[in-house]
C-alpha cells in the first residue's frame, strides 16, 4: 500500500521557487546565490546529477537576472531533461575549459555571495581564485528560512510521509520484540517503510534498554529481552519529502518508573505541541518541553534539542532550541521530540512532526503517545 502518487512539481513551480530565493537573497544583501548538488538544488530545480563528481556543477542565481545551471557537458542531457529546465539558461563546459572562469562570467567581482552548505571545498576555492573580490555565506546562515515554509502541495506530501511512518510503527508493535537483535527490528522497520513508499530510508534507530539512553545509537546486536524500554525513531524519504518520528515502547509491562519517565516525556512533547503558533518564537516550544522535563527533576538527563526543520531532508532549519528567535510561520515543519536519558538504564523519547497552521499547530504523525506494550 504506497497511495496515490502526488503530481510532479512544474517548471513554473520551480521558476517561482528560484525567483524567490533570488530576491530573498538581495534583500539579505547578497550578489547573487551558489548552489551545488544537494537538496537545495532538488528544491530549486528538481535536478540532481547521476554522478556527484570533481567536475563542476552550479545553479547561479542573482537579483535581476535569469538563471543558470553550469554543468559539465557531458552530463548536458540530463540537465536538460531536468524539471526545471525550460525556466533556466544551461551553459556546459568541456573539460579543456576552466569551469570557475565560466561561473565568474554570471558574477560580480564583488561583493558577498550565498553558497550552498554542501558545496566541495575545491570548488569553493576554485571560485574565490577567479573571483578575489567576492566573499561567501553558508546558505543555512545567509538564508536559514529559505526552504522552510512549505506550501500547500509540500504540506501534503510531508502529510503523506508522516502517515507513511505511521503504518509502519503500526505494524512493527505487533511483531516480537523479545529474543531479536536490536538490527533485526531495525532491518524490518525499513523493510516497512519502503513497504508503505519510502524511496529512501535514513536511519532506523532501535535502543533497547541501556541503549536507549543514547539518543543516536542507531542499532547494534544486542538481543532485546522482557523488561526492555525500546527506543524507536525512524524515517526517511516518500516522493522527495521527510517523515521522522519516535515512539517508545515496552517489551512485557513497565515498572512504575519506567511509566512515571514515560508519562513526563509525554506531557513534555504535548507541551511543546501547544506551544506551537505563528509568532511564537522558536526557543519557545524549547522551553515549554524543557519546563515539564525540568519540573519533574530530570532535566539533566534531557540532552538536546526539541525539534528539528524537516522538508527534503530529514534534518533543515527551523531548529527548536534556546536561542532561536526565528518566529513560526504558517507552513513551517519540524520536530517535538523531548526525551530522558537516563545512562545505563534506559532512554524515553516521543516525537511528531508537526506543522504550524493559521491559529496553532497540527501533528502529522498520529499513532499513539501512550506506552505500548510489546512481545
Amino acid at each position: 500500500m504506497t497511495g496515490s502518487t502526488p503530481a510532479p512539481f512544474t517548471a513554473d513551480d520551480y521558476r517561482a521557487r528560484m525567483e524567490r530565493a533570488a530576491s530573498s537573497a538581495a534583500d539579505a544583501g547578497l550578489a547573487g546565490l551558489l548552489v551545488a548538488p544537494g537538496p537545495d538544488m532538488v528544491w530549486l530545480t528538481g535536478y540532481t546529477p547521476t554522478a556527484v563528481t570533481e567536475r563542476l556543477t552550479v545553479l547561479v542565481l542573482t537579483p535581476g537576472r535569469d538563471p543558470v545551471l553550469v554543468v559539465p557537458t557531458l552530463e548536458a542531457p540530463d540537465a536538460e531533461r531536468a524539471p526545471a529546465a525550460s525556466a533556466l539558461t544551461l551553459r556546459d563546459w568541456t573539460d579543456a575549459k576552466d569551469p570557475y572562469a565560466v561561473t565568474a562570467g554570471l558574477l560580480q567581482d564583488h561583493g558577498r555571495l550565498g553558497i550552498s552548505d554542501n558545496t566541495w571545498a575545491m570548488h569553493l576555492l576554485g571560485l574565490q581564485r577567479i573571483l578575489p573580490g567576492t566573499s561567501y555565506a553558508a546558505l543555512t546562515d545567509a538564508l536559514p528560512m529559505l526552504r522552510a515554509v512549505k506550501d500547500a502541495a509540500e504540506l501534503e506530501l510531508l502529510a503523506a510521509a508522516g502517515a507513511a511512518a505511521d503504518q509502519a510503527f503500526e505494524e512493527i508493535r505487533n511483531m516480537p520484540f523479545a529474543g531479536r537483535r536490536e538490527s533485526d527490528v531495525g532491518h524490518d522497520l525499513a523493510g516497512l517503510l519502503r513497504r508503505f513508499g519510502h524511496s529512501q530510508v535514513d536511519f532506523t534507530i532501535v535502543g533497547s534498554g541501556p541503549n536507549g539512553a543514547n539518543p543516536h545509537h542507531e542499532v547494534g546486536d544486542r538481543v532485546i529481552r522482557r523488561g526492555d524500554m525500546v527506543v524507536l525513531d525512524f524515517g526517511g524519504l516518500k516522493d522527495g519529502y521527510g517523515s521522522d518520528t519516535t515512539r517508545t515502547v515496552h517489551v512485557g509491562e513497565p515498572t512504575e518508573e519506567e511509566r512515571r519517565v514515560h508519562d513526563v516525556v509525554r506531557a513534555a512533547q504535548e507541551a511543546g505541541f501547544r506551544a506551537v503558533r505563528p509568532g511564537a518564537a522558536c526557543q519557545e516550544v524549547d522551553r515549554a518541553a524543557r519546563a515539564v522535563i525540568a519540573d519533574a527533576g530530570y532535566g539533566e538527563y534531557f540532552i538536546h534539542r526539541t525539534g528539528h526543520g524537516i522538508g527534503v531532508t530529514t534534518h533543515e532549519p527551523p531548529y527548536m532550541i534556546e536561542g532561536e528567535e526565528q518566529p513560526l510561520v504558517p507552513g513551517m515543519c519540524f520536530s517535538v521530540e523531548p526525551g530522558v536519558y537516563l545512562p545505563g538504564r534506559f532512554g524515553v523519547r516521543i516525537e511528531d512532526i508537526v506543522t504550524v497552521t493559521e491559529d496553532g499547530g497540527r501533528r502529522l504523525n498520529n499513532t499513539t503517545r501512550e506506552m505500548v506494550v510489546v512481545d
